[in-house]
């Protein structure tokens, strides 16, 4: 639209015969007239209006009707994961017994002293110390 629309009056744009069509086909092909029943009905709007109509007649709107809530089912996760583990395995027919994971061996420290170190730096002053923070409680 380069230049098409005029600044005074943005709402008037001219658009080109060719686009118009374009954007009609566009719209054809995303509109779906499949979309009945059930599943597909807008209860929003219907809430909407009858709380309009409730307005108009000065009574009280109807109450939404809660949903049932369904039982929720506890999952062990670890137990879900071993069992999916063991599976795995069998089906490539690996041995299906799930071991413990090993202990991370912890490196030692290695101290090395170089020329650089054996001569005397000039003193630096001594960092203020401070003690960490607890962590905040949330409520």
């Amino acid at each position: 639209m380069d230049g098409d629309c005029v600044a005074a009056a943005p709402n008037r744009c001219r658009v080109a015969d060719d686009e118009i069509a374009q954007a009609e086909q566009l719209i054809d092909r995303l509109t779906r007239d499949d979309l009945e029943g059930d599943d597909f009905t807008d209860r929003y709007t219907e809430a909407v209006e009858q709380l309009i109509d409730a307005k108009r007649e000065n009574r009280e709107p109807p109450m939404a009707e809660e949903p049932e809530e369904a039982p929720g089912q506890i999952v062990d996760l670890m137990a879900a994961l071993k069992e999916s583990v063991a599976k795995a395995r069998k089906s490539r027919d690996e041995d299906a017994t799930v071991h413990d994971m090993p202990k991370k061996k912890t490196a030692a420290k290695k101290t090395t002293t170089t020329k650089t170190a054996k001569k005397k730096q000039p003193a630096k002053k001594a960092a203020k110390k401070t003690t960490a923070r607890k962590p905040r409680r949330s409520a």
